[in-house]
C-alpha cells in the first residue's frame, strides 16, 4: 500500500550502499552504517527549502499576531467572523500552514519508510524492494561494533549484554537530541494568540521536549539498532540545523535593527 515511499527510500539506501560497498567491501558493515547515515543526510539535504519555508511560517505568524488579537477584539462574541477575517489577513500574507508541516511530514514518512525496509531484511533467500537477496545477506551480516545491525534489546537473548552496549547508549543520544531539538524550537515560538491557544501549545511543547524523548527510550528496546542509528543521525542533523540557521536568522535581524537604528 505504501510502496510509493518504500521503493525511493530503499533505493536512496541501495545507491549509498553500493557507493560505500565498492570502496568498503561488499561485505562491510560499516557500508551499512554509512549508508543508513547517508539516507538521512540525503533527505534532509532535500528538505531544507522546505524548513527554510518553516521558518518564514513562524516569523509570519509572530508578524501577524497583533493584528489577529486586534480582529479578536473588534468582533469579540462573533466567531464566525473572526475566522473569516483571520483567513483573509493569512491570505494576504501568504500564510500557509502546509509549510509548516512539511518537514515533519517529510521526515515521518521517510521513517515509516526505512522502519519497514530494515525490518523487511529477513530472508536471505528473498529479495527485499530493490535489494538482491546477496544484498540482504549482508544486511543480516553487517554489524556496528560488533552487534547485527538488525540486533534488538528486546530479542538479544544471551548476546543482551553486547547489544545493550550498543543500543542503549544510542538510545540515550537519541533521546538527549530529540529534547535539546525540541527546546530549540520552542525557545522561537510566537506568543499564542489566546488563552486556548496557549493551552494548547503548552500541551505540544511538553510532548515534544518530554514525552517523543522518553518515547525513544520507551520503544527503542524493540527497534533494531539500524532505526537507532537512524534517530541519532536525524536529530544530530536537526540540532546542527537549527544551531547554524537560526544563528544566521538572528544575526540577520540583528542586522536590520542596527540599521534601522542608525538610520
Amino acid at each position: 500500500m505504501l510502496d510509493f515511499i518504500y521503493y525511493p527510500v530503499s533505493a536512496v539506501l541501495w545507491l549509498w550502499h553500493t557507493a560505500f560497498s565498492s570502496v568498503l567491501g561488499a561485505g562491510s558493515g560499516l557500508a551499512w552504517v554509512l549508508a543508513i547515515v547517508f539516507l538521512v543526510m540525503t533527505l534532509r539535504a532535500l528538505l531544507i527549502r522546505p524548513f527554510m519555508a518553516q521558518l518564514r511560517f513562524q516569523r509570519t505568524m509572530a508578524e501577524i499576531q497583533p493584528e489577529i488579537k486586534e480582529i479578536q477584539r473588534k468582533h469579540a462574541g462573533d466567531r464566525e467572523k473572526q475566522a473569516a477575517e483571520i483567513q483573509k489577513l493569512q491570505q494576504e500574507k501568504g500564510f500557509n500552514v502546509l509549510l509548516g508541516c512539511l518537514p515533519l511530514v517529510g521526515q515521518s514518512l521517510v521513517f515509516i519508510g526505512l522502519y519497514h525496509v530494515l525490518r523487511s531484511f529477513k530472508n536471505p533467500h528473498v529479495a527485499n524492494y530493490v535489494f538482491s537477496t546477496t544484498q540482504v545477506q549482508s544486511f543480516l551480516d553487517a554489524k556496528l561494533f560488533g552487534v547485527h545491525l538488525s540486533a534488538t534489546l528486546a530479542t538479544a537473548g544471551g548476546s543482551l549484554g553486547s547489544v545493550a552496549v550498543v543500543a542503549i547508549p544510542l538510545m540515550i543520544i537519541a533521546a538527549v537530541a530529540t529534547h535539546f531539538t525540541a527546546r530549540a524550537s520552542v525557545a522561537r515560538q510566537p506568543k499564542p494568540a489566546n488563552d486556548a491557544a496557549a493551552q494548547q501549545t503548552r500541551i505540544m511543547n511538553m510532548l515534544s521536549q518530554w514525552v517523543f524523548p522518553l518515547g525513544v527510550l520507551v520503544f527503542g528496546p524493540v527497534m533494531p539498532v539500524a532505526i537507532l542509528l537512524y534517530f541519532v543521525t536525524q536529530n544530530a542533523w536537526t540540532f546542527a540545523q537549527q544551531h547554524l540557521i537560526y544563528g544566521r536568522e538572528d544575526k540577520a535581524g540583528v542586522a536590520v535593527r542596527a540599521t534601522g537604528i542608525e538610520s
